[in-house]
């Protein structure tokens, strides 16, 4: 029975969270609050306790590609299931969507107005995000998609700040448009899934075992699926939605957005567009390569332009995803593995620079770098704790972004064909330009001379913005301190992917 499979509930928790809050009273706040929190911390014992569960069956000797894989016929005339697992990438994907969702509570604490209908739709999305990734069914992933991109609109448009209209509606219509490239993508996949004479199936792990999509499709289906996701991960030059979404969006919706939601772009390149079409992607790859290199190098030069701490960090983040999909295309172990972990690390310090810059944001009203100074003296703990964030995108020993970097571009340089490593060198001097944008801001707002001498009563952060802030923290520093942790879970999730890479360079050569 599926039911008897704990990856359901991700799905299931987040619904009943829906159900719970429904069943609020507007104006009821603390009743609000406590659905969403319990909702919330549910999720976050689940994700430790799957952790737990994966650890169990690794060390009981389960070599298999998923654990905990159940399936469910939900639409016969497609042979369409209901088909979960989850490997080692899932999993970690899994603990950062539990635990930014967590602290996103939080963050929105004071979210105003109509907060009953900020947390609906808030977990709407984390329904999808878990859907996502906890399927192996074509059909069903894109769903779940689906399902996590449709709430941010109406997010953004109702609970945002700025030219929030124009910002939703830009970043709903290139989404969407990434999903229209998307499902073909998939339809055609689907019409080469299996032998003459067999069923056509949705399954990823039948398709991939099958291995009948010809050549010459791949050729056109690649692109499709690998454009569709990009464009989630803000692939240049399908990025420009990210700065403007970003910047409209309430503070728990950037969080999860750019902590999560953009992760399902490498994710699905990784799971589809990579492991079921590997010879599409060895001769089609460095077109790719080019594009994400161009992300890192851009995005990261953009940032040091901007004024806005929003738009700092979501061209960051732009080059920083950017830095996953071009160690995805690297078709190696090492940098895939360096591309999972730097998922996990933007998603925490991003999610942790967004919660900050809301915080921030609510007490001077203003997120012009220009018109602040001097919050090391005013506001010491969210200070501190945006220094630590700072520290963790530049990539300091000790913290997250320095063992996800590193583990990159060891695994890029190791190819040792000159295209690969002019773009590997290239790519690295983001650390370089990163360094400078973050440095310069941190100088500015934290140390600069206090700009507006109303900003000297300000306050500084709340109970719940500390738990919030110090979840985060928390997790980026483990990250950093403990990484063979997380390399462990998630070394054997790549060999299959490698494995198919492999036969066919060779078969090519």
């Amino acid at each position: 029975m599926i039911f008897d499979n704990i990856l359901i509930y991700f799905v299931i928790v987040p619904l009943l969270t829906l159900g719970g809050l429904a069943l609020c009273n507007n104006k009821g706040i603390k009743a609000i609050r406590a659905v969403a929190v319990t909702g919330a911390t549910v999720l976050v014992a689940m994700a430790l306790y799957l952790v737990y569960l994966f650890l169990q069956a690794r060390g009981a000797g389960d070599t298999s590609e998923m654990i905990l894989q159940s399936k469910m016929m939900w639409y016969a005339p497609l042979n369409v299931e209901l088909a979960l697992g989850v490997d080692g990438v899932s999993v970690v994907m899994i603990l950062l969507s539990a635990f930014i969702v967590f602290a996103g509570v939080f963050a929105s604490w004071k979210i105003n107005p109509l907060p009953k209908q900020f947390f609906l739709w808030f977990f709407l999305l984390s329904t999808g995000v878990f859907g996502f990734f906890i399927s192996i069914d074509l059909f069903t992933m894109f769903m779940f998609y689906e399902v996590a991109l449709i709430p941010m609109y109406l997010l953004i448009g109702v609970w945002g700040s700025g030219n929030k209209n124009y910002s939703a509606m830009k970043l709903t219509l290139m989404l969407m448009g990434g999903s229209a490239f998307l499902m073909l993508g998939i339809i055609g996949i689907y019409f080469h899934s299996a032998p003459e004479g067999q069923p056509l199936t949705m399954n990823i792990l039948e398709i991939a075992k099958n291995n009948v999509i010809p050549h010459e499709w791949q050729l056109y289906l690649f692109p499709m699926a690998f454009v569709g996701f990009g464009v989630l991960g803000a692939m240049f030059p399908f990025h420009t939605w990210s700065p403007d979404g970003h910047a409209s969006a309430p503070t728990a919706v950037s969080m999860l957005h750019a902590g999560v939601l953009m992760k399902l772009g490498g994710y699905g390149c990784f799971r589809i567009a990579i492991y079921l079409m590997p010879f599409a992607a060895q001769q089609l790859g460095w077109i790719f390569l080019t594009l994400t290199g161009i992300s890192i190098v851009y995005g990261a030069f953009s940032a040091c332009v901007q004024t806005d701490l929003k738009y700092i960090n979501a061209y960051s983040s732009v080059s920083h995803c950017g830095m996953v999909l071009f160690a995805i295309l690297m078709f190696n172990n090492t940098a895939m593995t360096g591309a999972v972990l730097q998922m996990l690390s933007h998603g925490l310090m991003t999610a942790l620079f967004f919660a900050l810059i809301g915080m921030i944001y609510g007490r001077t009203h203003t997120r012009d770098i220009r018109d602040m100074g001097g919050m090391m003296h005013i506001m010491p703990y969210l200070s501190v704790c945006y220094v630590v964030a700072g520290m963790a995108s530049l990539g300091l020993p000790g913290l997250s972004g320095f063992v996800a970097e590193m583990t990159i571009f060891v695994g890029s340089f190791m190819h040792t064909d000159l295209f690969h490593r002019v773009f590997t060198i290239a790519a690295t001097t983001s650390i370089v330009i990163t360094a400078v944008y973050i440095l310069r801001v941190v100088g500015k707002l934290l140390f600069g001379k206090v700009q507006d001498e109303h900003h000297r009563s300000l306050t500084d952060a709340s109970w719940e913005e500390r738990l919030s802030t110090a979840t985060l923290i928390i997790c980026v520093a483990i990250i950093g301190c403990f990484p063979n942790f997380f390399v462990n879970i998630i070394s054997d999730s790549f060999t299959p992917v490698v494995t198919a890479l492999e036969k066919v360079a060779s078969s090519l050569m």
